[in-house]
C-alpha cells in the first residue's frame, strides 16, 4: 500500500512537470538567486523592487552580518532605512554618549553601496553635540519612501566612510565586502534614521522564469480586514 501510495505522488509530480513544460511555464528556482549581505551600525530594513525582503533581527548589538538569497529582478530599487542606536528624546545613546552610524551592502551580482546610492537623515541629535541639554530634529518619514515611483532626485548622495571611521566589529570581516562601501548622511554621528535608495539597472536583462507569485504577501492575514 505505501509503495502504491509513493507511485501515484511520483506520477503526479511527473505529469505536473510535464503539465508546466506543455503550457510554457517556467519557475525560478535556486540557480536564479543571488546572494546579498548587509551589515548596519546598529539596525536596517531592506526593500526591493518594493517588497521587504530583510529585516535586522537583533536590534542593536553584537553588530552582526545579515546574509540571505534574493530573486534580482531588473530594474531593481533598493531602499534601506538605516538607524543607529539613539534614544528617541535625545538623540544620546547609552545615557549621554554619541554614538555613529554606518552601512555596507553587497549582492552577488556586483551591487555594491557607495556614494551614489541617495541618502537622507530623518532623526537627528543631540543638536550641536550638546548632550547635556540634547535636544534632536525630526522629519516626517514618507509612506512610500520604499516604493520604485518614489521620487528621490531632491535627497543627497550618500556620503563615504572608511572602515576606520564606522569602526565594524569582527563580524564583519568573515563575509565579502569587497568592493562595497560604508555610507551615511553626512553626519554620521548625530544623524541617527537615515534612509537609502538606489536604482540598479541592466538593460537587456529578461527573467529565465515565466511565472509570477499568486500569494500577496502585502497582506499577511491572510486578505482578512
Amino acid at each position: 500500500m505505501i509503495r502504491t501510495t509513493l507511485a501515484l505522488a511520483g506520477l503526479a509530480v511527473i505529469v505536473g512537470a510535464q503539465a508546466g513544460r506543455q503550457s510554457g511555464v517556467v519557475k525560478p528556482d535556486l540557480r536564479d538567486t543571488i546572494k546579498a549581505s548587509i551589515y548596519a551600525d546598529n539596525w536596517f530594513v531592506l526593500y526591493i523592487n518594493g517588497k521587504q525582503v530583510a529585516v535586522d533581527p537583533i536590534d542593536f548589538l553584537p553588530h552582526n552580518v545579515v546574509t540571505l538569497d534574493i530573486l534580482p529582478e531588473y530594474p531593481m530599487t533598493i531602499a534601506v532605512m538605516a538607524m543607529d542606536n539613539a534614544n528617541p528624546k535625545t538623540g544620546c545613546e547609552y545615557g549621554t554618549s554619541i554614538g555613529d552610524g554606518g552601512f555596507i551592502l553587497k549582492f552577488a551580482d556586483g551591487t555594491v553601496s557607495n556614494s551614489t546610492w541617495r541618502a537622507k537623515s530623518f532623526f537627528t541629535g543631540p543638536l550641536d553635540g550638546d548632550t547635556t541639554n540634547p535636544r534632536i530634529a525630526r522629519s516626517p518619514v514618507p509612506t512610500n519612501w520604499f516604493a520604485p515611483s518614489f521620487d528621490d532626485s531632491g535627497w543627497s548622495n550618500a556620503t563615504e566612510f572608511s572602515e576606520q571611521e564606522v569602526g565594524p566589529k569582527k563580524t564583519f570581516y568573515d563575509f565579502d565586502f569587497k568592493d562595497a562601501k560604508f555610507i551615511w548622511s553626512k553626519d554620521l554621528a548625530l544623524d541617527n534614521t537615515v534612509i537609502f535608495r538606489t536604482r540598479i539597472e541592466k538593460p537587456g536583462w529578461k527573467p529565465r522564469w515565466t511565472t509570477k507569485p499568486d500569494l500577496d504577501i502585502s497582506r499577511p492575514n491572510g486578505g482578512k480586514d
